[in-house]
């Protein structure tokens, strides 16, 4: 089945990923912070449902990353 997300959105994914497990965290930890379902948070890591920039700014802040960490650099 080919993704129906883009290159650069699939990149977000993986960094976005990426930064929980760098911040040492599980699902279920970002889950308790953010007061929501552990399975809201595995559906927004794989792309089940989008992350809008208010979650994102919120997921940086509980990974200690600035939001340039999840966008790919333009070439």
């Amino acid at each position: 089945m080919q993704s129906v997300h883009t290159f650069a959105y699939r990149a977000f994914l993986k960094r976005l990923v990426a930064a929980r497990v760098d911040a040492g965290l599980t699902q279920v930890q970002v889950a308790e912070r953010l007061r929501i379902p552990q399975s809201q948070v595995s559906r927004m890591e794989t792309g089940e449902r989008r992350v809008d920039v208010i979650e994102l700014d919120t997921l940086a802040r509980v990974y200690r990353k600035p939001l340039s960490f999840f966008v790919p650099k333009r070439r």
